[in-house]
């Protein structure tokens, strides 16, 4: 059960104000621009630093705004509303790497790392798919071997977000055999670190301002002491990462799925035809009833898991039962978006063809809508 008090609404309410003031004004402008040349506008990231959104979670000790997941869902719902682009790239950044370090990183490397990207200062990358490993990761292929002390990394990731742009990045290597319990662990890497580089951006179908590519990895000599936790714990780590990261994906999923949703009533409600707004065609009015449904329970279920880790509560299932529904209705709602606008909702000069495209990543993204249905049924089911 989810309890938001008179004196957290306030909050959440103020939060949500601020965000929408600052993508109307510094985001929106500038969406299809963006979006047409790929550009991942890297000093935006910077100002999200100074509102607090880049370590919007991190404890106010380390640099961060020391806020909770039901903050940070309201963040990146609203900046989703604006540009899905912009709020995955908080969002893979909050969640991932920075996440991964408040987590796991010794106090050391929460001092060294944690107020840089807090701050914006620097922006994060966290890597676990491979080219030929993507939910197989207990095969992954990039290797980690122990040489004095340091590590030799070997491999390549693709599919990182800010894999060119991110100043550190949180890895998952193999260090035991493929396919064996406790074969993976964990490793901080700093860009400039010899043989560490970028590899191939992709030109991708939607999210286009959220810069995505391959980290390489050639003899990459990394010390001892970027360890994240134990050698061998990586894998576990990833999927207490991976049970945060799936409520950020709803949150997108949800900013999608309103703003699409907005649009769509707006243009309803002025679009007239045979005499009157299309809205009043029951066609139209019964689209946008469900759209309004499946969007308020998609967001019910975003908070509820929001609450859970908050309160420190076991959260898999609920985080992938948030991420499976709301990634799905993100991308109805849109399709029914551009349904409404008809011939219009087919090109760039109204929103809701971007949503269209934006949507489809949040049921592939950290983890497909199938293998959420998988940690779903297994959570149910148990072990027989």
């Amino acid at each position: 059960m989810t309890v938001i008090t008179t004196e957290k609404e306030g909050l959440l309410k103020e939060i949500a104000e601020s965000v929408r003031d600052f993508a109307e004004h510094r985001i929106r402008p500038y969406i299809m621009e963006w979006d047409e040349s790929q550009t991942f506008p890297v000093e935006l990231f910077r100002e999200l630093g100074e509102l607090g959104l880049m370590g919007i979670i991190v404890p106010e000790t380390y640099g961060g705004a020391g806020l909770g997941y039901d903050a940070y869902v309201t963040a990146i719902i609203e900046l989703a509303k604006v540009d899905p682009s912009i709020a995955l790239s908080v969002a893979a950044h909050n969640s991932l790497c920075t996440n991964h370090i408040l987590q796991f990183g010794t106090e050391e490397q929460k001092r060294k790392y944690l107020p840089k990207l807090a701050s914006g200062e620097w922006i994060g990358a966290w890597g676990l798919t491979e080219p030929n490993t993507g939910s197989d990761a207990g095969n992954m292929r990039t290797t980690a071997v122990a040489d004095g002390d340091f590590y030799v990394i070997n491999g390549s990731k693709n599919f990182i977000t800010h894999g060119i742009s991110g100043q550190v990045a949180v890895v998952m290597t193999r260090t035991g055999a493929p396919n064996t319990s406790g074969n993976a662990t964990a490793f901080i890497v700093e860009r400039g670190t010899p043989g560490f580089m970028a590899g191939k951006k992709e030109n991708k179908l939607g999210m286009r301002a959220s810069e995505t590519a391959e980290l390489i990895f050639d003899n990459c000599r990394v010390p001892k002491e970027n360890i994240l936790g134990q050698v061998g714990d990586g894998f576990r780590q990833a999927l207490a990462i991976l049970d945060g990261g799936r409520i950020s994906i709803a949150a997108l999923s949800v900013g999608i799925a309103e703003g699409a949703y907005e649009a769509a009533l707006k243009y309803a409600k002025e679009r007239e035809q045979f005499g009157q707004p299309i809205a009043k065609f029951q066609a139209i009015a019964f689209k946008l009833a469900d759209m309004a449904t499946e969007i308020e329970a998609a967001k019910l279920l975003t908070y509820q898991a929001a609450s859970l880790k908050d309160r420190k509560l076991p959260v898999t299932k609920q985080s992938a039962m948030a991420k499976y529904y709301a990634s799905e209705v993100a991308v109805r709602v849109a399709n029914e978006a551009v349904q409404i606008f008809g011939g219009y909702g087919y090109v760039k000069d109204f929103p809701v063809e971007k949503f269209y495209r934006d949507a489809k990543l949040c049921t592939i993204g950290e983890g497909t809508s199938e293998i959420q249905k998988l940690v779903i049924s297994r959570q149910i089911i148990g072990r027989l």
